[in-house]
């Protein structure tokens, strides 16, 4: 799969992709348990789609991250504090860093005047 096929989708369809990359290559590790394949390289493929994939994603969710409003970025933030305090939760205390490394990069904008 082409990453301009993928960026041509919409963030469903992407999810949708996802889904069936992974059980797809669930299906050929499971083939390669127990038969021969008949291109192992299939698994390969199968790994660096999902990784096209969720790098997608992942740019998509920083960009829609960017252009949320100051008062819903604090709510956020506010939200994920709350929930740093339960043990190993170390996803939430990078999310607060991206969170307050962007609150703090609009507090410096705002203070240079532009």
């Amino acid at each position: 799969m082409k990453t301009s096929d993928l960026r041509n989708m919409s963030d469903d369809q992407l999810a949708l992709t996802l889904i069936d990359t992974e059980k797809h290559l669930f299906q050929l590790r499971f083939q390669s348990a127990t038969d021969r394949l008949e291109t192992p390289s299939e698994i390969k493929k199968a790994r660096h789609d999902i990784a096209r994939i969720k790098t997608l994603q992942r740019q998509r969710q920083l960009v829609a991250l960017q252009k949320i409003s100051d008062a819903e970025l604090t709510t956020q933030l506010a939200g994920l504090q709350a929930k740093i305090e339960e043990p190993g939760k170390r996803r939430f205390k990078r999310a607060i860093v991206r969170l307050e490394t962007i609150q703090n990069e609009r507090a410096a904008q705002k203070g240079s005047g532009k």
